[in-house]
């Protein structure tokens, strides 16, 4: 372990992006880089605020956990935090578990965009035919005067209609777990949901994986989707049956976009990955060049308020508490 600094002045900031790479820091706090290597930069008790390692793993980022008796808060570079969850219990009273709310907005949306028009356009079958040098021009079905319904509208799947505009589709449905009023029009509840599918041609699933979620996606949720439609997932692979999702595919019935898999990393010989009518991608929507930029802002917007001692944004779950805030 390496030695920590001395000073008693100021409370540790653990960051996986190097301090010196990030402009306006906030001034009073002692900054330690760390991306989940072996040894420590600095005593974890002295470690006040906790930005967890990005695509390393939920074992190495959990693992100092235990040794952060002064935690204050623990902030995620994912939109999702279910990796993290499990740890709440282990870590001193009050701790704040902060998500990347809005980190990936760009990239997520851009990606669920490229999944619709790669399967809508059959791009996979193009790119198999390049490689084995044929020239197999076929008639597609296009994304204008299409119907799309977007499950999990919050901030990803605000900037997902964002794409969606220029496209000229008939129309885009909004779905999330409580119903509310937005500029573009309403978002239905999720209670809603039955009876919006039939309607859609494109169904995303842009929504957190919660018990309310998980497996949301299966076997009666697939039946209501109409013929020929579309499943594109940039969620979470568990928010989807996997097996009733198989058997959908293998009908021909429905066709499907999935940047999320259960189970993920999806195995060699898995049988989701030769389905008729599937295109994969190893969950790829936030790693991108909008990623450091936007992580080094989020970065330090939010130590600016830890520093101030003003509240925090993106606040999802308080340790000693069962409720989600």
């Amino acid at each position: 372990m390496a030695t920590a600094d001395p000073r008693t002045d100021a409370m540790d900031v653990w960051l996986p992006i190097p301090p010196d790479e990030i402009e306006g820091l906030p001034e009073g706090l002692h900054y330690v880089h760390w991306d989940a290597g072996p040894d420590y930069p600095a005593d974890p008790a002295r470690c006040a605020f906790y930005a967890v390692p990005y695509m390393k793993g939920a074992e190495p980022s959990l693992r100092p956990l235990p040794l952060m008796t002064g935690l204050r808060v623990v902030q995620t570079l994912t939109a999702g935090v279910e990796h993290m969850l499990p740890a709440l219990s282990q870590l001193p009273p009050g701790v704040q578990l902060c998500n990347a709310r809005g980190l990936h907005d760009a990239s997520t949306a851009e990606l669920a965009l490229t999944l619709i028009l790669a399967a809508l356009r059959g791009m996979p079958g193009f790119v198999r035919a390049q490689d084995a040098g044929e020239w197999q021009p076929a008639f597609r079905p296009a994304l204008a005067d299409k119907s799309v319904l977007i499950v999990g509208y919050g901030s990803i799947g605000s900037a997902i209609e964002d794409r969606l505009t220029p496209f000229e589709c008939a129309r885009v449905t909004r779905i999330a777990r409580t119903a509310r009023e937005t500029v573009r029009g309403p978002v239905h509840p999720l209670s809603a949901l039955s009876a919006l599918l039939p309607d859609a041609d494109v169904v995303v699933l842009a929504t957190p994986l919660t018990d309310e979620t998980r497996g949301l996606v299966g076997r009666d949720f697939l039946a209501r989707m109409k013929d020929g439609a579309l499943l594109v997932n940039i969620a979470r692979g568990r928010v989807v049956d996997t097996d009733a999702l198989l058997a959908e595919l293998t009908s021909g019935r429905l066709r499907a976009a999935l940047d999320v898999t259960d189970p993920e990393p999806l195995p060699a010989g898995h049988p989701l990955w030769h389905a008729p009518g599937v295109l994969i991608t190893p969950h790829v929507g936030g790693p991108s060049s909008a990623f450091l930029p936007r992580a080094k802002r989020l970065l330090r917007d939010q130590l600016r308020l830890f520093a101030a001692g003003e509240p925090i944004r993106n606040v999802v779950a308080t340790s000693d508490r069962n409720a989600c805030a």
